[in-house]
């Protein structure tokens, strides 16, 4: 037992105060990385306004893509090998080299010396390091927590860390509208302050208290499943594009070689993570059903969440902001303002299921999270598409506590499960199932949408448009524009059919009335309703599948008061059976 003032671990002693600074400074650490995987996405008006460049132009959709894909790609590629790479030279050390390149790619966004294409890639570019810099934080951050707080306060710790986290990607959606309208350059230069001061505090405060794990890297295994999970990834990005005739890319050649590409490279990976001498990911934790079903279940959740705030985000810019009398170009702002009960939700749920789950256990809390997550979803399905507010608040804020209620348990249990050497590792292949979920999400979601709108919204959209006085010609090529663009004219808070109209000068030959119609805030709102209430149904519903399948991944984990060894360790003796235990998830 510790006595007062000090906490006994399994690789050490820790001062008391230490687990508290190491709490704060991870804390700041991941919530400042998945701030700024959401910032982006609410910003991304103001930040195309302030290099010029119109993303909805043909052939510039890839820069919109990229912008809100390229973060989260990198980030899942590569928090697995930080981990790695931790376990083996010093978790803090790869951690505080984390926040010193997240603050360097942050001063590097604010000041884009480019225009149009080039003022893209050049915040493309930088996005990616600053990715790099983010997933050395978020691979090591929970380990770190892990080895420095006892069994009975590792929930509550990693609870405040994954709340921290997921918190991040909510309130990004605020204070990308808030910021953004006073000047695009502030969402990349609230992270320079604080990056600084916290890059410092860490250098001088953090410090090695697990054991290193030593080997050698795993070069053929870090490379198939960067190169791997990359390509399936961009995949899933250029499928999103139009290609050809069809309103996806899934029949491009390109996209479907590389996903066949992708899947073989990653089937390869496995394959040498199997025979190598020290593997990247430590395949025999997958023998661990704590450490398997709890990855597992937070894929399903991450998909359908990062999914739902898409859907979200669309649903309120798109259609119920304009229908109440909201402009175009105000609906970015009020729609983060507007998701607000979520992310109340969430914060409230999130520090009190880690506490409970250090007392109870983490199966039934994280297992019931899932549940009411997917319940949620059935909840949104009935609401109509001019839904009243409260009712819409409502279920949202019980979708923020579901996740609540789900996130920290589940951490808790992935990293009580794994041996003390292996937790940088573990942590990163963690964060790797988090990530990928939310990038797929992203096309998975968007595609069922798609789906549902192309059907029917073209003919719609060619009607209502014939209706007000557009020509046959120019209401056709319009109705047979992918429905892409049109979604992502809402998300950006650009008027739809004025940004559709546009190209052909086809307002100009109206008379005021009829542009007052077409640019109002009910003609599009109105014709889109139907269509996307029926992509909403399916989309909705698959959310719900992904959840009622968490909820069972989350069951089966068991009760996890054992920890299994890995195929690498030796059989433990009775001394190191003790401190194993300590270890164990609670």
């Amino acid at each position: 037992m510790a006595d007062s003032g000090e906490t006994l671990i399994a690789d050490g002693v820790v001062d008391e105060r230490y687990k508290w600074t190491a709490l704060t400074n991870t804390t700041a650490a991941v919530f400042m990385s998945a701030l700024d995987g959401s910032i982006v996405l609410i910003a991304l008006p103001a930040i195309f306004r302030g290099i010029h460049l119109d993303p909805l132009a043909p052939g510039n959709i890839a820069y919109l893509l990229w912008m809100i894909m390229g973060y989260r790609l990198v980030q899942a590629v590569l928090v697995v090998t930080v981990g790695r790479l931790g376990d083996m030279y010093g978790r803090v050390r790869i951690y505080n080299s984390g926040f010193a390149v997240f603050t360097f790619a942050s001063i590097l966004l604010s000041f884009d010396p480019f225009d149009g294409g080039r003022g893209a890639v050049w915040l493309i570019g930088w996005r990616v390091l600053q990715a790099v810099g983010g997933s050395m934080l978020t691979a090591n951050s929970a380990a770190i927590l892990t080895d420095a707080f006892p069994k009975e306060r590792r929930g509550f710790a990693l609870g405040i860390n994954q709340v921290a986290a997921l918190a991040g990607m909510f309130i990004g959606l605020v204070l990308g509208g808030l910021l953004s309208a006073w000047d695009w350059r502030a969402v990349f230069w609230v992270n320079v302050p604080v990056g600084i001061f916290f890059t410092v505090w860490a250098y001088r405060t953090l410090r090695e208290t697990g054991r290193r794990s030593g080997g050698g890297i795993d070069w053929w295994g870090n490379i198939t499943f960067a190169v791997g999970l990359s390509a399936a990834l961009i995949a899933v990005t250029f499928g999103l594009q139009p290609y050809g005739g069809h309103t996806m890319g899934w029949t491009n050649p390109l996209v479907q070689a590389l996903l066949v590409g992708g899947v073989a490279l990653l089937v390869a990976f496995v394959v040498i993570e199997r025979r190598v001498p020290a593997p990247m990911i430590q395949p025999g934790l997958f023998r661990n059903r704590a450490f398997t079903f709890g990855n597992l279940a937070g894929l399903a959740i991450s998909i359908g969440r990062g999914g739902l705030q898409f859907v979200l985000i669309i649903w309120l810019q798109g259609i119920w902001l304009p229908l109440h009398g909201y402009a175009y170009d105000a609906t970015p702002l009020w729609a983060g303002i507007f998701m607000l009960p979520m992310i109340a939700g969430f914060l409230a749920a999130g520090p009190v299921s880690g506490y409970l789950s250090d007392r109870f256990g983490s199966r039934g809390l994280a297992t019931s999270g899932a549940l009411l997550f997917g319940a949620t979803f059935l909840g949104l399905m009935a609401l109509p598409i001019d839904f009243s507010y409260w009712a819409f608040a409502l279920l949202i804020a019980v979708n923020g506590i579901a996740s609540g209620m789900f996130a920290s348990p589940n951490s808790s249990s992935i990293m009580g499960s794994v041996p003390a050497r292996l937790r940088g590792v573990a942590s990163g292949m963690r964060a790797t199932f988090q990530n990928s979920g939310t990038a797929v999400s992203i096309g998975v979601f968007f595609s069922l949408m798609i789906a549902g709108l192309a059907g029917s919204l073209p003919q719609a959209l060619t009607a209502g448009l014939r209706q007000q006085g557009v020509s046959a010609q120019v209401a056709a090529q319009v109705g047979d524009l992918p429905p892409v663009a049109s979604l992502f004219a809402a998300q950006l808070g650009v008027n739809p059919v004025e940004n559709l109209l546009k190209p052909s000068g086809a307002l100009h030959h109206l008379s005021p009335a009829q542009q007052q119609t077409l640019t109002g805030g009910e003609f599009f709102p109105h014709l889109l309703s139907g269509p996307f209430h029926s992509g909403l149904v399916v989309v909705f519903a698959f959310g719900a599948v992904l959840a009622f399948l968490a909820a069972l991944a989350s069951l089966l984990r068991g009760p996890g008061r054992a920890r299994p060894r890995t195929a690498s360790e030796p059989s433990p003796s009775s001394t190191a059976r003790a401190s194993a235990s300590s270890s164990s998830q609670e």
